[in-house]
């Protein structure tokens, strides 16, 4: 059964568009379920590039994800912004629009960094007004990502995932579970990624991202330029179960490789689903099972120099 996150269905298997596809993509109109853009790449673009997003959108659906909305900044929130991004919505007529749990400038200065939030309750009731407010702008609710970090802070009051929760339930969001960013976070940081992904409201993820990082050994950084490693595919099984099965998408940002490689990376998704995941028929039994069980049956079933992490700038259109 296909379950609907605020009013949104599962979109199946997508990825990032990005511009060295553009001419596979109108060439060979692949059988991928939905794509996924860069809201600031098309936001003040027309000719080609916009051009090309109209004409995929006609053909496939598609969700714009943000990564300049700073929505954990102290800076006054930017409705020039918001108006731009409210008009790109307007035309292209995304599924749902997102951005990240973090702050990316100060000072009207953009460092096109996702960079961390403070976990306390100060920084919640400010992060939870400026949701209230771009959402009452754009008429629609917000879908907010979960980042990499590489630094906590010392005056932290509460885990992120406590963060991540709250923030959900008062203001009505919708969440994009970035898995391979819990993986990331989670060994840096030294925390359990299956807690993060176990304490958050499954009812308002509306996405998933799967991605590639890059291992330092003494830390991860979210780099996007690589396949998906094990681990993190080891835990998709587990939002999967928990959400009931959300759009999934892959991103892939440095190191682009052909289209058909980013497609095949994907679809892997269906592999691990069917290898962790109970079919129907097991499912029903299970059920049987449990059904039978509230009857009163018993049944026993070394150190590197710290890398730059990866930087949204916003040129990839051409």
């Amino acid at each position: 059964m296909t379950i609907s996150r605020l009013g949104q269905p599962n979109l199946g298997l997508g990825v990032g568009l990005r511009s060295v596809h553009f001419a596979h993509i109108l060439e060979h109109w692949p059988k991928v379920d939905w794509f996924e853009v860069i809201s600031e790449n098309f936001m003040d673009s027309q000719g080609r590039p916009r051009y090309v997003l109209e004409q995929i959108a006609e053909r496939y659906p598609i969700v714009m994800h943000g990564v300049s909305l700073s929505i954990g900044s102290t800076d006054p929130l930017n409705h020039d912004y918001l108006r731009r991004l409210k008009a790109l919505a307007r035309d292209v007529k995304p599924k749902w629009v997102s951005d990240h749990i973090c702050w990316t400038g100060v000072a009207a200065r953009n460092t096109h960094d996702l960079l961390p939030i403070p976990f306390t309750e100060e920084t919640l009731c400010h992060v939870i007004e400026r949701v209230r407010t771009v959402q009452d702008f754009m008429e629609r609710p917000l879908i907010l990502e979960n980042p990499s970090s590489y630094v906590e802070f010392r005056g932290s009051t509460m885990s992120e995932w406590e963060f991540v929760t709250r923030l959900a339930e008062e203001t009505k969001c919708g969440l994009l579970l970035d898995v391979n960013n819990v993986y990331v976070s989670g060994f840096n940081h030294d925390f359990d990624p299956e807690q993060f992904i176990k304490s958050i409201p499954q009812d308002r993820v509306v996405q998933f991202h799967l991605a590639g990082h890059t291992n330092y050994t003494t830390h991860l950084i979210d780099t996007h330029d690589g396949r998906v490693i094990d681990p993190v595919w080891e835990l998709y099984p587990l939002a999967h179960r928990l959400t009931g099965g959300v759009s999934t998408l892959l991103e892939w940002d440095a190191s682009i490789p052909p289209f058909p490689v980013l497609h095949e990376e994907v679809l892997k998704a269906k592999q691990f689903m069917k290898r962790h995941l109970p079919s129907a028929k097991t499912a029903k039994h299970v059920a049987v099972l449990t059904g039978a069980e509230k009857k009163g049956r018993s049944d026993h079933l070394g150190q590197t120099a710290l890398p730059q992490p990866l930087h949204y700038v916003t040129a990839d259109v051409e």
